[in-house]
């Protein structure tokens, strides 16, 4: 499967923002990151396993909260990082 990055990882990637990694769901996607980039998974995900508040996660065009969610052949993982600001 395809993991597309926001630039605010770039830091941690070298500045790559798009990966193919082996697995079936988004949690084996995020475990692949993590061993090409140690740390980039707790970027993403808290220490309760839970998707940080300032990060979103989508398969394809569906938002999912749960790390177990499939990724269906041919779908792409996109991080998207939150703007907050006043």
């Amino acid at each position: 499967m395809i993991v597309r990055l926001p630039g605010l990882l770039d830091t941690y990637t070298g500045g790559q923002r798009e990966h193919e990694v082996e697995g079936e769901t988004v949690a084996d996607a995020l475990a692949a990151l993590d061993e090409r980039f140690p740390g980039i998974r707790f970027r993403l995900i808290d220490e309760h396993e839970r998707v940080r508040t300032h990060i979103r996660i989508f398969v394809g065009p569906d938002s999912i909260e749960d790390l177990a969610t499939a990724v269906p052949k041919g779908q792409e993982v996109f991080v998207i990082g939150a703007l907050s600001g006043g």
